[in-house]
């Protein structure tokens, strides 16, 4: 049964493997579809589909991490979009 830590967990590792990617778009795209992922599926109750979309973000965790790791093999320079201070 996927508890609602479990869940958590699961959110803030992939917005922090989110935040990894290089590439600016594919950042923000990533964590964007993270969140509305997470929001679509807030209230859903069944203990059968749930463990599904648990699975499935784990899944898509390990994509992230992959895109990751990608990202840092083929490196561009930055977007004018980044170099803005915050």
């Amino acid at each position: 049964m996927a508890t609602k830590t479990i869940i958590l967990r699961l959110y803030k590792a992939m917005l922090k493997e989110s935040q990894k990617i290089p590439a600016y778009n594919f950042r923000k795209y990533a964590i964007r579809r993270v969140r509305d992922g997470f929001r679509a599926n807030k209230y859903l109750s069944n203990s059968d589909a749930l463990r599904l979309k648990v699975e499935e973000a784990e899944t898509n965790l390990e994509v992230i991490r992959r895109q990751v790791i990608v990202g840092q093999l083929y490196t561009a320079e930055k977007l004018v979009i980044e170099h803005q201070s915050k």
